[in-house]
């Protein structure tokens, strides 16, 4: 992915406060590099072919880790019991208190009034204090309660709550302490006796889902008991259940008590604290009052001391608002959530914090204060207790955060009382942003997660932090699916859904990253951002072109998750005109931006016809005819997926979306059926599936018409020539018009496709004539004897055209591709095989009168300019490539009129044949780090070390070659190093120009051998195409860095091959594969020597040039993957050899008809030959282009009869010729060395210098009784050493070094 996370920030990083700590610049770390580089910089400057992710990485969905941060219900505390025992100036029998102690209850002194009135006043102070937690649930008192009154309390509450939380306040300071037969205290009506309460009653009438808190001594018993009673209560339902079973009574659902949430202030063995500066229910200002009383709770430590003039007294001036954070009071409550959320989320198990902390507002204050009172309660000996319980977390080093900050705010406390301005805020959230970019710069890989998150998400509240947390958050985010999954689980969700609303500039590009990460990982947040209206600012986004392109990509894919398989989506995002914002920005300069624009479309119109509408009447689909063309693989890909859903898309067919259709689907079979990439052809196949889906029927009549004519292609004829014969259908097609309008070289080397002349769609109509009849017959003898029937020719044209599309890219050489087609092509012949033929079809016989349909012309925008559309294209590929269909007895069943132009009336959405995973590939990019492509950039990596070793071993082997290089034409090579058997003969040798590795195609398969240590590392058989295929041409791309190897084969495909070796896995690993030279008219004039697929590879430009038994030089762009250049070779003949100068300028030629051709790439294709040498009278067997110091480059050429010619670029003759025996079958010239090898066909080898000197020639094999050698059938020397290999007919070959 090309968006970097330094240009998103790049608009705001002036004003970020983050810039004191900062990660490593980029620069410096370029200049870091550049010192430290070793090995030759040319090594380090050489472009790489074939490694983006494309071709390294699966095309597959990336699973992401499942999500658990959306709670599956949200519940609400909607009722709260208010229960308290106090019997106000009555001691319960068992305690005995201190004198003095702690009095104070909801911070009153029961004493200091009446006692009636005391019991009200406490009562509706508890009573305010939860409703600064939860405003709007219900709240009933029960001051000094009997039994009676609990039950018609809680009963009621109960009810009214429905399924809803219940809570249970109850507060027994005034009453004895809990039974250990689980029973809790209440008063009887004239408060003379204590009443027993059981909690199994309680639980009785409180049903579930409730809470309770329980503020009273030895409290831990009431949670052992409920444990107990809520399995009780189970097995009594289970045994009212099975009884009710029996007399067909329906039992209803029963709560589940163990899921009730308790809090109880202190063991089953402890008392409460006495301590007459603490109020007697400590533990409900805890839970209620956190501020106040952990202030109260800091006063009293020794450590506060330290504070001068602090008093109790002074701690409940402290001025402002809980709720407004930019007062003392408010601050600190503020920073007091966000340390006890942080201890909670670094303490709890993930599902029991999304439990407590974030299923119900209520609750999730209660849990955060309940950790305050844990820490208080526990200095006086107290353990408060929870069900579910809690881990320990009184001792986390967060509350030094917190003693921190109060000490800080109580310092200034005195100054403020007199003078609130002069108050100076906290540092704490800003010392906790620093803590936390300090993990995201220096932590490992293998790390825990940051304790900071939860501040960070508090800090998103601030607008004075805001801007710098978001980029904190999307640094983390950016850190994968697992971070990404950690910030939801904290609940960062509802916190980045609000910022939408807000309409600051600098918060876009990454409000936009931060929304990307986060759909990437969980597209389901699509229908909340829907809902909040949040599409429309991301719609802003993409709209406003002044933004940069990196953040109007992610906006983009944005999109493309709100719309993907959600109506609502679609619906609002096409009202806010998604369609014509993406249109207009198809010229992007930004690739990715590109490729989503497009991903955005197929998804909007996608099963929806209203925004596919839309699009025609934006005339969408032929904006993208031209991203069909885009220099980047993946906007080819994603633009053919954007034109195969506009084709699924049409819910109601017309002529009108009949016609748009076909113009797309012709104008992709035109423009990417012969794509380099497999990946934009897969999602080609993907995209003609729609057409074979929507109108199957006239697919069925078209195969079932292709079966009929296929069985019959043998006919008889009669001629006043040969009188009565049997020709073939080749033949056939020879004789179809008296103007020769097909040719057809039965000597084609590409021996898998039959190469035909194209016409124009003018003559092809003109020609036509009963042509038609190759569909009509079979037809009517189906029950189609209308004319009336038949499709018109410009219908046929493009089904038939479509067809031979399929049925072509079911030979694809990537098997891939060849097996998706497949899928297609067979589900039609499927249902041919499916349909019963009548007795007569079997019987037709098609007169010699009567032949194929031309073939259409070359032009691809015929449709487009108003002319009429080519006629039916068919030949022998297309009848060749069909299967049989098996004729027997079976039953006749009706056909439907299947030549119409209606389609298919097939309710629901098609069901699709074949998929790709390109889109779903492309979305998880997102999900990654953006960092990970620049790991090569990193001078401590491994990989980044791997490559300099690697550098640095090229630039010593080439040293060491030096030498060698020399004395080569001084000296004899005849030392044998290695020689071996192989399975067939080798037809090519390449060298591996740094590693012992020797490449050897071997006629349908290629084997890699290590020379210097004897041993076959590889064999692979060439896959490719069905008909089996010569291997013509090896060649290593990226030789000096992560070597691949190319093979090519002459039926044109060519193919790109990595682990070559077998050091990853056991067999090398197909990368890419492509036709070369598809669609190509083959030379018309051959030698005798057979023709080849001829290529060469030049790394500097990253550019195959391809020729063969073709008139043209085919030039393929490795890093766009597209054809760049068909450069004419003006000869009438086969191109046998082929090389270039390294530079991308000059290319040399060798031709079948012993003519020698110079070409310019630097000028257009039909200037670019600028010389041409006739001085060879047969078939050229070599060009080589030299370079020697200090002199002009020179070109080397060999004819098979023995002429060898040097030529200088700038003069019109050559300036030397060396004669040499007759009968050459293969020659190789060093690439520096001044030495060069041919091998006869009267068994030797024979090594001359430049000069045309003899130094050796080799006619044994080395050792005892050595054999004579066997016909030579090639020979390579190594790019750099002087060592040469040779390959013979008798299926072995050998290498050769010079003497030393």
């Amino acid at each position: 992915m090309s968006v970097s996370y330094a240009r998103m920030k790049s608009c705001h990083e002036t004003s970020s406060p983050t810039s004191s700590i900062s990660p490593m610049s980029s620069s410096s770390t370029a200049s870091n590099a550049l010192s430290r580089r070793a090995g030759d910089e040319e090594d380090w400057q050489m472009q790489l072919a074939f490694c983006k992710s494309r071709h390294n990485a699966t095309i597959e969905y990336v699973n992401c880790i499942s999500q658990t941060w959306r709670m599956k219900e949200r519940m609400k505390t909607v009722s709260v019991a208010l229960v308290l025992c106090l019997n106000v100036g009555v001691d319960p029998p068992d305690i005995v208190k201190t004198q003095p102690c702690a009095r104070l209850e909801c911070w009153i002194d029961p004493l200091s009034v009446s006692p009636q009135k005391a019991l009200e006043t406490i009562g509706s102070n508890l009573q305010k204090q939860y409703e600064r937690w939860q405003p709007r649930a219900r709240y009933k008192q029960s001051l000094d309660p009997t039994v009676e009154e609990v039950k018609k309390l809680c009963t009621s509450l109960r009810r009214n709550a429905k399924e809803e939380r219940v809570l249970f306040h109850y507060n027994g300071h005034g009453v004895p302490k809990p039974t250990t037969n689980g029973e809790i205290w209440v008063f009887n009506r004239t408060y003379t006796q204590y009443i027993p309460l059981s909690v199994y009653d309680l639980q009785t009438w409180m049903g579930a889902p409730s809470i309770y808190v329980y503020d009273c001594s030895n409290a831990g018993i009431i949670v052992e008991s409920f444990q107990q009673f809520a399995d009780q209560h189970e097995k009594e339902y289970e045994m009212e259940k099975q009884q009710n079973r029996a007399t067909g009574v329906i039992c209803p659902a029963a709560p589940c008590y163990k899921n009730c949430i308790q809090l109880a202030a202190c063991a089953a063995n402890q008392i409460l604290p006495m301590n007459p500066n603490l109020p007697a229910d400590i533990f409900t200002s805890c839970l209620t009052t956190p501020i106040k009383i952990a202030i109260r709770w800091f006063a009293m430590q020794p450590t506060s001391k330290l504070i001068p003039n602090i008093s109790l007294d002074l701690i409940d001036k402290i001025p402002g608002q809980l709720t407004d954070r930019r007062t003392m009071l408010g601050e600190l409550n503020w920073i007091f959530t966000a340390i006890t959320d942080t201890i909670a989320w670094n303490t709890l198990p993930r599902d029991l914090f999304q439990r407590l902390f974030r299923q119900d507002l209520l609750v999730a204050s209660l849990f955060r204060n309940f950790l305050l009172a844990e820490r208080i309660l526990r200095s006086y000996d107290c353990t408060p207790v929870s069900s579910p319980k809690l881990p320990p977390t009184y001792q986390h080093r967060m509350w030094q955060a917190w003693d921190m900050a109060l000490d800080l705010c109580l310092a200034q406390l005195p100054m403020v009382l007199e003078n609130e301005d002069r108050y100076v805020h906290s540092s704490f959230f800003e010392d906790q942003l620093t803590a936390f970019q300090v993990w995201l710069n220096l932590g490992s890989k293998n790390r825990s997660p940051p304790e900071q998150l939860p501040i960070v998400l508090q800090v998103l509240l601030s607008q004075v932090h805001r801007l710098r947390a978001l980029e904190l958050l999307g640094r983390f985010l950016d850190l994968g699916p697992w971070a990404v999954n950690l910030a939801l689980s904290v609940g960062i969700f509802p916190y980045v859904l609000k910022l939408l609303q807000s309409n600051a500039r600098e918060l876009r590009p990454l409000l936009v990253f931060i929304w990307a990460k986060i759909l990437a990982v969980d597209n389901t947040c699509q229908a909340d951002l829907v809902r909040d209206g949040g599409h429309k600012y991301f719609l802003s986004v993409l709209q406003d072109t002044s933004i940069p392109s990196e953040h109007r990509t992610l906006a983009a894919f944005v999109l493309a998750s709100i719309v993907n398989d959600y109506r609502p989506g679609q619906v609002a995002t096409n009202q806010g005109s998604l369609v014509s914002i993406c249109l207009e920005q198809l010229g992007d300069t930004n690739s990715l931006l590109r490729q989503w624009l497009c991903l955005c479309l197929a998804r909007l119109w996608h099963n929806f016809d209203k925004a596919r509408w839309c699009g025609v009447r934006d005339i969408a689909h032929e904006k993208l005819f031209t991203l069909l063309k885009d220099p980047v693989p993946e906007v080819r890909a994603a633009s053919v997926y954007a034109l195969g859903t506009f084709i699924n898309s049409v819910t109601t067919r017309s002529e009108h979306a009949n016609n748009i259709d076909q113009i797309i689907a012709m104008t992709l079979i035109n423009t990417v059926s012969h794509d380099m990439c497999p990946l934009v052809r897969k999602e080609l196949v993907v995209a003609l599936q729609w057409m074979v889906l929507h109108f199957e029927n006239s697919f069925v009549t078209l195969a079932m018409a292709e079966e009929n004519s296929r069985k019959d292609l043998v006919v008889e004829t009669l001629s006043p020539f040969s009188g009565m014969r049997r020709i073939s259908s080749r033949d056939r097609l020879k004789m179809l018009s008296p103007n020769n309008t097909y040719t057809i070289d039965t000597t084609d080397g590409f021996g898998s496709q039959d190469r035909i002349k194209r016409v124009s769609s003018s003559s092809s109509i003109s020609s036509l004539g009963n042509n038609w009849e190759f569909v009509r017959k079979p037809c009517e003898s189906l029950g189609h004897s209308s004319l009336g029937n038949l499709p018109s020719l410009s219908y046929g044209s493009v089904y038939m055209k479509l067809w031979h599309g399929l049925c072509n890219l079911d030979n694809d050489p990537h098997p891939i591709v060849a097996a998706m087609s497949q899928k297609v092509t067979n589900h039609i012949r499927n249902k041919v095989k499916a349909s019963s033929t009548p007795k007569e079809v079997i019987e037709t016989k098609i007169s010699s009168s009567l032949s194929l349909p031309p073939s259409p012309s070359n032009r691809t925008g015929y449709l487009s300019k108003g002319e009429s559309p080519p006629a039916v294209n068919s030949g022998t590929d297309l009848l060749r490539s069909s299967r049989v269909l098996t004729h027997g007895s079976r039953s006749r069943k009706p056909i439907p009129n299947t030549i119409s132009e209606e389609a298919d009336e097939v309710p629901g959405a098609k069901t699709p044949l074949t998929t790709s995973q390109f889109v779903e590939w492309s979305c998880a990019q997102f999900a990654q780090p953006v960092s990970l492509e620049d790991e090569m950039d990193d001078v401590e990596s491994r990989p980044y070390l791997e490559r300099e070793w690697r550098f640095i071993r090229n630039a010593r082997q080439k040293q060491d070659a030096r030498e060698e290089q020399l004395r080569a034409s001084q000296n004899k090579i005849e030392s044998q190093v290695y020689h071996t058997r192989c399975s067939q003969s080798p037809q090519v040798l390449v060298f591996h120009p740094f590693e012992p590795h020797l490449a050897v195609a071997l006629k349908d398969c290629f084997g890699i051998w290590d020379y210097q240590n004897s041993t076959k590392l590889t064999y692979c058989m060439n896959y490719g195409n069905k008909v089996k295929s010569r291997i013509t041409a090896l060649e290593f791309i990226n030789s000096h860095d992560l070597t691949l190897l190319m093979a090519g084969s002459d039926d044109g495909s060519v193919q790109i091959w990595k682990n070559y070796s077998g050091t990853i896995s056991r067999d090398p690993i197909l990368l890419t594969a492509w036709q070369a030279l598809a669609d190509v008219q083959p030379a018309t004039k051959t030698s005798s020597v057979t023709a080849r697929l001829v290529t060469k590879w030049e790394q500097k430009s990253l550019t195959l040039a391809v020729t063969g038994d073709v008139r043209i030089v085919r030039l393929w762009d490795a890093e766009t993957e597209l054809k760049k250049q068909d450069i004419p070779t003006g000869a009438d003949c086969c191109t046998t050899c082929i090389d270039v100068d390294g530079t991308g300028a000059i290319m040399a030629l060798g031709c079948g008809d012993g003519s020698v051709r110079l070409l310019d790439r630097r000028l257009p294709s039909t200037e670019a030959r600028v010389m041409t040498w006739r001085e060879h009278t047969a078939w050229v067997s070599g060009t080589f282009l030299r370079e020697s110091e200090g002199s002009a480059p020179q070109l080397f050429t060999a004819s098979s009869t023995g002429d060898i010619k040097i030529f200088d670029l700038r003069k019109n003759s050559s300036v030397s010729t060396i004669q040499i025996t007759p009968g050459i079958a293969a020659l190789t010239v060093h690439e520096i060395a001044d030495v060069f090898a041919c091998g006869t066909t009267s068994h030797c080898i024979s090594i001359y210098n430049i000069l045309g000197q003899h130094l050796n020639t080799l006619k044994f094999h080395e050792g005892f009784m050595g054999t004579r050698l066997s016909p030579v059938s090639c020979l390579n020397f190594h790019p750099y050493r002087v060592t040469l290999a040779a390959g013979f007919v008798d299926s072995t070959f050998t290498v050769y070094e010079s003497r030393r």
